[in-house]
């Protein structure tokens, strides 16, 4: 193994520890580090490889958009909750380091559907968003998966 394939796989992990912890941009690491081996390399097997990665990790994207909008609009969550969640996710990012994300993101949601409906709905359209988030970041982790496979069996190949 060489010292590019080293570094691409750490970049490879830094990505998928950024979707799992949405802080840093993971699929793009993922994208950029198998960009930056297949240039290394050069081969028609590892532009291979790269294309097939870009179409995994573009698909899964488009699908972890498409999946969780169409459940949130079933179950009547707006998408000003979801902003209303963002913003205050971005707020506690900042105010609380690690976790004031993901408490920021559940508060504003609650919030905002507390506002929208009452006390007595609020919560169960929390955990639909809530479920729809998760989902989403599901799709991106399998896409982020597949698209590592591919290097791996690129690396093997090459």
């Amino acid at each position: 193994m060489t010292a590019t394939e080293v570094l691409v796989a750490l970049a490879i992990a830094v990505g998928i520890a950024g979707i799992i912890v949405p802080v840093l941009p993971g699929t793009v690491l993922v994208l950029g580090a198998i960009l930056v081996w297949a240039v290394q390399v050069g081969t028609p097997a590892a532009w291979t490889v790269l294309a097939v990665a870009s179409v995994l990790l573009a698909g899964g994207t488009v699908v972890k958009y498409l999946v969780p909008g169409r459940r949130l609009k079933a179950s009547g969550v707006p998408t000003r909750t979801l902003v209303a969640g963002a913003l205050l996710a971005f707020v506690g990012f900042f105010a609380v380091p690690v976790v004031g994300m993901f408490a920021g993101f559940v508060l504003g949601v609650y919030v905002a559907e507390r506002a929208r409906i009452g006390g007595a709905g609020a919560w169960p359209s929390t955990v639909a968003a809530l479920k729809a988030v998760g989902v989403s970041i599901l799709i991106e982790l399998v896409a982020a998966f597949l698209a590592t496979v591919t290097w791996i069996v690129g690396v093997a190949v090459t």
